[in-house]
C-alpha cells in the first residue's frame, strides 16, 4: 500500500509491532537514514530475500528508499512471500520532511 509522508508517519505512530524498513544501498544509507530503521539492499538480489524472508510476518513494515520506487518493488516482494501488512513510503527520501540520523 502506497501512502504519502503523513499517512505513512501517522499511521506508524498509531501501530504497533512495526519495522522502518531501508532497502537502500549502503551510500545512500550513510547519508542518512530515518531514526530506527533497518537497511537491506534491495539491489542485493537473493541475499536481500533471504534477509527479508527471515523476517516476523506478524509485524507491519514501513518501507522507503530513494524515491519510492524500489521501496515499492520491495513491498510487491514481501507480499509475493507472506508479509499481509507492507506500507511504501511515496517521495521516498526525496521527499522525506521528517528527522534523520
Amino acid at each position: 500500500m502506497n501512502l504519502s509522508q503523513e499517512e505513512w508517519v501517522a499511521q506508524l505512530e498509531a501501530d504497533e509491532n512495526v519495522v522502518i524498513l531501508d532497502v537502500r544501498t549502503e551510500s545512500e544509507v550513510n547519508e542518512g537514514m530515518i531514526p530506527n530503521a533497518i537497511n537491506i539492499d534491495i539491489h542485493k538480489g537473493q541475499e536481500f530475500i533471504s534477509e527479508i524472508d527471515a523476517l516476523d510476518r506478524n509485524k507491519k513494515y514501513y518501507v522507503y528508499c530513494r524515491s519510492g520506487a524500489r521501496s515499492a518493488k520491495a513491498c510487491e516482494i514481501m507480499n509475493e512471500l507472506g508479509f499481509e501488512h507492507t506500507y511504501n513510503l511515496l517521495g521516498g527520501m526525496l521527499e522525506w520532511e521528517g528527522e534523520v540520523e
